[in-house]
């Protein structure tokens, strides 16, 4: 049998539908590859050296801006809802038993300044050379040393817990959709980022407040960590003092009207 229908002959052209040698598959593979990945490079650095970071903005100072924005975005929010509600109050056609009831309801949601008896409870790191001050216990690993975020919802739920009217966390007053989370070392609260040391105030009164610190086990669990390896802990009576009112936004899905 003839084999002129499988091989053409020198010189002529390869019949359509014929297969390439995987050899040179591979070998266009890797230039094709070769060639995407020095454009992409070129692309990405535009005239600068993309082997430092010197031209890049760095994640932390990038979340620090954010921080400060926010800050901003919340005294430009409050002034405007201070107009609005002074607006509001020329004539909106409500009662007096009404606007009564309405300021009752802000106060509780903690959108209102609050003044009254104050406590105070600072949170801090541990020094980073700490050493175990107590016999039995082990060496401190990294993790011993820092605030986590279970330590200061402890703290917030203790106040609670003890009757606080109102508290506030850093400078900013908390609501009922207030998260408070830790990324590292850092506290990101509505927002807005903080580094230790931590400040929780509340108003109540003061002796059911600090029953109310001294009672929770999450509290006495990290006394622990106080007295054997250093973490910062002060609870202070401030007197009189004034909270400030909530001042960013309310997202809520879901809600009820109180009754």
């Amino acid at each position: 049998m003839s084999n002129s229908a499988d091989f053409p002959p020198p010189g002529s052209s390869p019949a359509r539908g014929r297969r390439l040698r995987p050899v040179r598959v591979l070998t266009a593979a890797v230039f094709a590859l070769a060639g995407l990945i020095f454009f992409t490079s070129f692309n990405t650095a535009k005239g600068t050296n993309i082997r430092t970071d010197a031209s890049l903005l760095k994640l932390s100072d990038l979340i620090h801006e954010r921080s400060l924005n926010n800050g901003e975005l919340d005294e430009s929010n409050a002034a405007l809802r201070e107009d609005v509600e002074t607006l509001a109050e020329r004539d909106d056609g409500s009662t007096k038993a009404e606007d009564e009831k309405l300021a009752g309801l802000e106060k509780s949601a903690g959108t209102q300044k609050l003044t009254g008896e104050a406590l105070t409870v600072t949170l801090n790191d541990a020094p980073p050379d700490a050493t175990a001050k107590l016999p039995g216990y082990p060496e401190p690993q990294p993790d011993y040393l820092v605030i986590h975020q279970q330590d200061l919802q402890a703290v917030v739920n203790a106040l609670w817990e003890g009757g606080a009217k109102g508290i506030k966390v850093m400078d900013q007053r908390l609501i009922s959709t207030s998260a408070v989370r830790c990324v590292g070392n850092t506290l990101i609260l509505q927002g807005r980022v903080y580094s230790p040391p931590y400040k929780i105030t509340a108003i109540g009164e003061p002796e059911k407040l600090q029953k109310a610190l001294a009672e929770s086990p999450a509290i006495q669990n990290y006394m622990v960590y106080v007295n054997v390896y250093g973490l910062g802990w002060k609870v202070t009576e401030d007197g009189t003092v004034t909270l400030p009112g909530y001042s960013g936004t309310v997202d809520l899905q879901y809600a009820q009207p109180v009754e």
